[in-house]
């Protein structure tokens, strides 16, 4: 693994994991937490471990968050420039839960990025998590910042949820899925919302099943 600064801030890195033989695609890693300081990118590793094994190369990611220089566009600006900040060619986002987001509308914005997997993604600010979003951007922001607003998005979108999901309900998948074209749902039965974040479990099985799927395929 290696740290790369993308910028000055202290929050502007990634860690870049790359296979011992030649990578079979790209994939960026951004981590969750309700884009809150007090969560970062080592809650992103153990994806990136497993995806390395599986034979992709890597960028997990860091971005100025709330409390620690982030909001607004510039949270956004920070994960758009991380991508372009490291070339490991045509790469698929892969995010959890306010990560989803970033994933999404990296998607939406970056021309490198070929598909994206939401993971418990937040994808509609004006519904069911309005309050934790409005603590990033203001209402009238909403139309810029959620993936929601921003469909069609133009590149698959797999939103891997659990039935059981406390922090970000399902349905914030199943009706984004509904409205976007290319979006595929896929629900997990007993699964909560760290599940898809924990390898050996069966909801980041399918996560990663959905990460090989779309990077293969760029």
């Amino acid at each position: 693994m290696q740290r790369i600064a993308y910028g000055e801030h202290e929050s502007q890195f990634g860690e870049l994991f790359v296979p011992e033989r030649a990578a079979e695609g790209g994939v960026v890693v951004i981590h969750g937490g309700f884009w809150q300081q007090r969560y970062g990118l080592e809650l992103g590793r153990p994806l990136a471990r497993e995806l390395v094994w599986a034979g992709f190369a890597v960028w997990n990611v860091e971005y100025r968050r709330l409390g620690g220089g982030g909001g607004w566009p510039a949270t956004g600006q920070d994960v758009l420039a991380a991508i372009e900040a490291v070339d490991i060619g045509p790469v698929v986002t892969l995010g959890h839960s306010a990560g989803g987001h970033l994933a999404v509308w990296a998607a939406k914005h970056s021309e490198r990025v070929v598909g994206a997997v939401a993971q418990a993604a937040v994808l509609d600010f004006t519904k069911h998590i309005t309050a934790r979003a409005l603590e990033l951007c203001t209402e009238e922001q909403f139309a810029q910042a959620s993936p929601a607003a921003l469909v069609p998005i133009g590149k698959p979108v797999i939103c891997v949820h659990g039935d059981q999901d406390e922090d970000v309900p399902v349905e914030q998948s199943v009706g984004f899925c509904a409205a976007e074209p290319q979006a595929e749902l896929v629900v997990v039965e007993g699964t909560g919302h760290m599940d898809v974040i924990t390898p050996g479990t069966a909801a980041w099985q399918r996560c990663e099943e959905a990460v090989v799927r779309l990077a293969r395929g760029c």
